[in-house]
């Protein structure tokens, strides 16, 4: 950065960005376990199974990202979904193919899949 100018087309670009930040308050957002422990356990085929249907789907009020660790080993591969306005729920041992049953009822029906849950 060299001079005020620079400066200020920094700031004017970062609050855009910001303002993105609110539209993705309003989206579905599906986030996949990726540490170790996950990816050993099978995260990674959930991961791009979640990432391939909502592409199909078109569904473009749906992010799928990638964290580390969840701290849950022994339910890996964990998946969590957080929908606008409501709780999040953590989906455990996932597969691809619970992915696509997640996909379908969950986040198109709006039905929880408490069969994929931990139970209380």
């Amino acid at each position: 950065m060299k001079s005020l100018e620079e400066l200020k087309a920094i700031r004017e670009r970062m609050q855009g960005q910001v303002g993105m930040r609110g539209e993705e308050e309003n989206s579905i957002r599906v986030v996949v376990g990726m540490a170790t422990c996950g990816i050993a356990a099978g995260a990674r085929p959930v991961l791009t199974a979640f990432s391939d249907l909502v592409q199909e789907k078109n569904l473009t009020n749906v992010t799928v990202t990638q964290t580390g660790c969840i701290g849950m080993c022994m339910y890996e591969p964990i998946v969590e979904i957080t929908m606008p306005g409501k709780e999040k729920v953590t989906y455990v041992k996932m597969t691809a193919e619970k992915a696509a049953e997640v996909v379908e009822s969950h986040i198109i029906g709006g039905n929880v899949l408490t069969k994929y849950t931990i139970k209380d």
